[in-house]
């Protein structure tokens, strides 16, 4: 019975910045760090016809999309609207479980709001319906008998679309796509099959078990070929208050090489950020973990002088508690965690690491100088606070955003989610009448109203495909 609900917001952080600035509604905006080594974190639907993606440099992303708005990310923002559809989504079913800020699972059957096909369905629908008039943005549902397909579902819908897979159809719907559709097959483990001649499902469920076992391993071949068959028993689990976000990696061979257990460890600390931002949160205290070749398990960590999601910060970090670890006889496991959970603020992403190098390069060349004083957070220059983006309010012409610093210049637009794109002024930095500002909210929209303030223009995503019920509300 098609009673898991996954919900996946459509361009989350990108629409959002639309919605809430008129000036750049039906444009290309991309969210992300915008400095040399910034990173884009999401980018709106006009900036993927670009070849613009998530995870991609910035760099890149200026290259392809020269025109697109670049903006900082802001969290707090951000959470304000989860929390609404989260809320949504509990007054569902007690069962919701959040895998981030824009996406989450949901069984209906265990808040009585799915019992059969057409209830789930039209569950999705009303769903959907009510996240547009609450936030005005758009979500894309996909409903199954299972997470996995439910989460398959959710993205064959996108984008603003949603999509059930009828209960007996999921091997047919399965068979031919890629083995990169399943979870947990990334780019080496496809590229692994591909050279083994298995590029979809069905020739993974052809391939069988003991085949698949002696490809990629025990643990990870009997769950893909459960996966293969559309098997996943996985239960929703309802949502637990973070306290810390890890990953680890159990490694089948002992690694010796010091070079490569340094690799890892960097690897780790990257996936361990995405997971970190993908929550919306920061930490000030990094965590690694190392499990030996005799099996005995050491910790280390790193309080920082306040809470980040930056991964230079947090792989450096990572690197320096790696120095203490002696690991000659060779690693089973390793592991980097961030603790001491906040809320997002949003500051430089990369200042933390750009300021604990030039305190380094400051001490190589100070010899035997005493030490300095500390340096007090004010020190900050005062164009790191007009950040692409952000919100500020001025004296006479009251609230808008940042488009731009530099030169000693701030350049903001004056609009607010209700009004007409507005006017566009610079001041100097140092304006006294010029101030950050809190984000305002989005306008409430009734239903009947026009919700595509976002730009994103709905569709009957996975018509025409077995199995699949696709429709828009």
């Amino acid at each position: 019975m098609p009673t898991i609900l996954h919900l996946d917001m459509d361009a989350f952080y990108a629409q959002a910045e639309q919605a809430s600035k008129p000036s750049l509604r039906g444009k290309a905006v991309v969210v992300g760090g915008i400095g040399p080594r910034g990173v884009v974190a999401t980018a709106s639907y006009e900036a993927r016809v670009f070849g613009v993606h998530s995870a991609m440099p910035t760099a890149q992303a200026r290259r392809l999309a020269p025109n697109a708005a670049y903006l900082v990310p802001r969290f707090t923002f951000y959470r304000s609207i989860s929390d609404q559809v989260m809320a949504l989504l509990r007054a569902l079913s007690p069962l919701v479980e959040p895998l981030s800020l824009d996406e989450a699972f949901v069984d209906l059957e265990a808040g009585q709001a799915a019992w059969d096909t057409d209830s789930a369905r039209l569950a999705g629908v009303r769903l959907r319906a009510d996240i547009r008039n609450v936030t005005g943005l758009t979500g894309s549902v996909g409903l199954a008998a299972s997470k996995m397909l439910a989460k398959i579902a959710s993205e064959e819908a996108k984008p603003d679309g949603l999509v059930l897979i009828e209960p007996g159809t999921e091997r047919a719907l399965l068979g031919p796509m890629s083995v990169r559709t399943l979870p947990g097959v990334g780019p080496a483990t496809g590229d692994h099959l591909r050279r083994a001649g298995i590029t979809t499902v069905d020739e993974l469920a052809e391939a069988g078990e003991d085949e698949l076992v002696r490809l990629v391993g025990k643990a990870h071949g009997h769950g893909l070929y459960a996966m293969a068959l559309a098997r996943d028993d996985r239960p929703v689990v309802a949502e637990r208050e973070a306290k810390s976000v890890s990953v680890e990696d159990t490694y089948d061979v002992d690694i010796h090489d010091r070079v490569r257990v340094e690799l890892e460890v960097q690897r780790l600390a990257e996936r361990c950020v995405r997971r970190l931002r993908g929550a919306g949160l920061s930490g000030r205290t990094i965590v690694l973990k190392v499990r030996r070749y005799d099996f005995s398990t050491l910790t280390r960590s790193e309080t920082l002088r306040g809470p980040t999601d930056d991964p230079v910060v947090v792989r450096e970090a990572a690197a320096r508690l790696l120095e203490s670890v002696d690991t000659t006889g060779g690693v089973r496991l390793l592991g980097v965690g961030v603790s001491g959970l906040a809320d997002f603020t949003q500051e430089d992403l990369f200042a933390q690491a750009a300021e604990g190098r030039a305190a380094e390069e400051r001490a190589e060349g100070a010899e035997e100088e005493a030490p300095e004083e500390p340096v007090e957070a004010e020190a900050v220059p005062i164009e790191h606070r007009w950040r692409p983006g952000h919100d500020v309010r001025h004296a006479e012409f009251g609230p808008g955003w940042v488009q731009g610093s530099g030169l000693g210049r701030v350049t903001v637009r004056f609009e607010t989610p209700e009004s007409e794109p507005g006017r566009v002024r610079t001041f100097r930095v140092d304006d006294p009448e010029l101030e950050p500002s809190d984000p305002l909210p989005l306008v409430r929209r009734r239903p009947g109203e026009d919700g595509g303030s976002a730009g994103i223009v709905a569709g009957d995503s996975g018509a025409g495909k077995p199995g699949v019920v696709a429709g828009n509300s």
